[in-house]
């Protein structure tokens, strides 16, 4: 039985005030949720409550913060008495369910009928189904919650979240309404057994005194509308019990200082004027701009602590020779005449800007270009604020492939079926499952497009991303399967990934520890999958941009360290994109940002 009784009362903070058992932080990418996370968990177990502090993001980096190791598995925090960690990773937890559902069989059913089953598994699908089931399982699993007074979740980016708290209800109703016989019958033989548990999850979610959901946001008008949108779809679901955290506001007092700090002042005190109507209801907290880097426990302390804590880093002097601007890395791209780009990165690093501006220009200079995103929370069309000829934009709504999907299969596969067989189908296809191979075809058309114009695409953030190279290296390992030695000539959407011809990956950053460290593990991914990125882009930069407020000088004396280790250590050619005064919305201005050179 889960343990009702309340946090500490007459927190400073609102959103820790009586705290429940459950609390969730999500958000737009970049803004914060793991270090708040991180710092709420620390303050819970000081204050003698006993904490787990649980990631469920796909590229998780609880532990980079937190400066420990954590892993797939409970760790206690030796610093911190009374406080866990815990990262979900989704390969692990993938294993161990193929383990679970491959297990009994093997040795029992002919090895062809085992390695089919095993096939089966070896998607993106499973991978989500997995990680869902251990998150499930954090929700209703009666003696850790009776261990624990709080689990605090640190969440993966917005979309991504969005469809990880909409799961038990999805998942639930499919179970509820049966099944067909087609592609999820390995993965949904082991859902069907947590049928209980899935309720449970979906119980707990709804339940006000039981979970609080902390919508983290920073003083940016696109990041505010996300987040309003966010509440009223988790609103939708049952999580009703929101709170607003506006997070890294710059003190007014640097605006005196010199005009580019009080230009970022004003641009977020603009935004927070058009606060959008639905969040203005909501209890909110405002946490200033720290000076330091939010990594290790000490600083985690200051960030809802005293203002004043000082954590000593050690700053490096800037290098002598500059780095290549954002316009020299167009110009190489340029030479090409079309292909696949593609920008990746930790959520929050400005791949939506980046990859706008790089379309207006190749477009400008005369250029096919066809700009899209495949990150759930898109906002391209808030960005470009504006049409532009010669590009066109799209992007991939998951809701709006699966219904294309559907009915390419209803028109082919459910053409010669009775009305028995259709029905099945048709259950069938309301799998979430079905939404993968969706959305993976509507990647693989991208690629295809690339064979002869540009194709600039906005990822979306990094464990997103992650999972849907993993549905294109799946489909690639059947290809390869299905063909065996016929001799036969194939091309599948990885091998066209893989070919520096056809694709430039951009790796974008920004130049503070814990991005720089999340873009060497994406690329370390990546090269496992025998993909190479091609340049890496810092963006955001305050090093390159002159200032003489006192908090921003100390922010970007500490990014030099970080961008040395990106040129020397990460990157095979990098760029530097400075912070600019005004935000780069409108054709205007993303023009200008794509056409600052290195002086």
């Amino acid at each position: 039985m889960l343990r009702m009784t309340a946090g500490p009362p007459n927190s400073p903070w609102r959103f820790l005030d009586h705290p429940p058992a459950f609390l969730f932080f999500t958000g737009k990418g970049g803004v914060g949720k793991t270090s708040l996370a991180c710092a709420t968990a620390i303050h819970l177990a000081e204050q003698g409550r006993a904490t787990l502090l649980v990631s469920t993001d796909p590229a998780s980096n609880v532990g980079q913060v937190l400066d420990v190791a954590i892993g797939h598995q409970i760790t206690p925090i030796a610093a911190v008495p009374g406080l866990s960690a815990l990262e979900i990773d989704p390969q692990a937890a993938a294993r161990a369910y193929r383990d679970r559902i491959v297990g009994p069989v093997r040795g029992v059913l002919p090895d062809a009928v085992v390695q089919g089953i095993e096939e089966q598994l070896s998607g993106a699908c499973t991978t989500e189904i997995a990680a869902f089931d251990e998150f499930t399982a954090l929700l209703t699993d009666a003696t850790l919650v009776e261990h624990y007074d709080h689990i605090v979740f640190d969440t993966a980016p917005t979309g991504h979240t969005i469809r990880l708290l909409q799961l038990p209800g999805a998942w639930t109703g499919f179970l509820e309404n049966g099944k067909g016989d087609a592609s999820c019958l390995g993965p949904l033989a082991g859902l069907e057994k947590q049928r209980n548990r899935y309720q449970a999850a979906v119980a707990a979610l709804a339940d006000p005194r039981q979970t609080r959901l902390i919508l983290v946001a920073r003083a940016q008008t696109s990041t505010l509308r996300e987040v309003a949108r966010t509440r009223e779809e988790l609103a939708a679901i049952g999580l009703s019990q929101q709170y607003l955290a506006l997070n890294g506001l710059l003190p007014e007092a640097e605006a005196a200082h010199d005009a580019l700090a009080a230009a970022l002042w004003r641009r977020e005190q603009a935004a927070l004027a058009a606060l959008p109507e639905s969040l203005r209801a909501l209890p909110t907290d405002s946490i200033a701009l720290k000076p330091f880097n939010l990594v290790g426990i000490d600083a985690l302390r200051g960030l809802l602590g005293d203002a004043t804590v000082e954590v000593e880093t050690t700053a490096t002097d800037a290098p002598a020779s500059a780095l290549p601007s954002l316009a020299e890395l167009i110009d190489e791209l340029a030479d090409d005449r079309h292909g696949l780009i593609l920008l990746m990165g930790k959520g929050g690093v400005g791949k939506t800007t980046l990859a706008a501006a790089l379309a207006v220009e190749l477009a400008d200079r005369g250029y096919p270009v066809h700009l899209t995103t495949s990150d759930p929370a898109a906002h391209l069309v808030e960005t470009l604020d504006g049409a532009r000829e010669g590009l066109t934009v799209s992007r991939i709504d998951p809701r709006a492939e699966t219904e294309r999907y559907r009915q390419q299969v209803l028109a082919s596969k459910g053409r010669d079926l009775d009305e028995s067989g259709r029905a099945l189908l048709e259950e069938d296809l309301r799998s979430p499952c079905t939404e993968e191979i969706a959305v993976f075809q509507a990647f693989s058309r991208l690629i295809r497009e690339a064979g002869r114009k540009f194709v600039v695409m906005d990822t979306a953030p990094t464990g997103h991303t992650l999972l849907l190279l993993d549905a294109t290296g799946a489909y690639h390992r059947e290809i390869a399967r299905q063909i065996g030695d016929s001799g036969l000539h194939f091309t599948t959407p990885l091998m066209q990934l893989q070919d520096p011809k056809q694709t430039k990956i951009l790796i974008v950053t920004l130049p503070e520890t814990t991005p720089v460290l999340e873009a060497a593990r994406l690329q370390d991914d990546l090269r496992r999958a025998g993909i190479e990125p091609w340049a890496w882009v810092i963006n955001n930069s305050l090093a390159i941009a002159a200032t003489a407020a006192p908090l921003l000088r100390r922010r970007a004396a500490r990014e030099w360290p970080e961008i040395e280790a990106v040129r020397h250590q990460h990157a095979r050619r990098v760029a530097q994109v400075p912070l600019c005064a005004e935000e780069p919305v409108g054709v205007e201005r993303l023009q200008a940002l794509a056409a600052v050179r290195t002086a």
